[in-house]
């Protein structure tokens, strides 16, 4: 098993950036690749970027793409994702996820059913 765990959420205003960091620890060497989901209120999961946790392949969402980037540390088993100009619809909970397989379209359309390891989330509220 995989445990995850999340922070660096918090309120932040338009146009401000944040970093969230993601934490694994357990059979982190049964990790294929790890990713960022968002979830607003009343609204699907969402998939924002992916990171190889063995190469340096990654990739963001359309959705996303110019202002969010996705990094890792292997040596601290940690991904991170930095998001730039921020704006009131980036207002959800983050989520990391793992999973320990290829998955279809991981780096630009991940779909949250094909990954098997969560973290708790962490509340990201961007202010107008």
């Amino acid at each position: 098993q995989v445990q995850l765990v999340e922070s660096g959420g918090g309120l932040v205003q338009a146009g401000g950036s944040l970093r969230l960091s993601c934490a694994a620890s357990g059979r982190t060497f049964t990790i294929y690749a790890m990713a960022w989901f968002r979830q607003a209120p009343g609204e699907e999961r969402e998939f924002i970027a992916a990171a190889s946790w063995s190469t340096g392949t990654t990739g963001v969402a359309d959705s996303v793409k110019g202002r969010a980037t996705i990094s890792r540390d292997n040596a601290k088993n940690t991904v991170y994702l930095q998001m730039n100009s921020l704006k009131p619809e980036d207002t959800a909970v983050y989520y990391c996820a793992a999973t320990t397989h290829p998955t279809s379209n991981l780096y630009w359309q991940a779909r949250a059913k094909d990954f098997g390891s969560w973290g708790q989330g962490t509340q990201v509220t961007v202010s107008s």
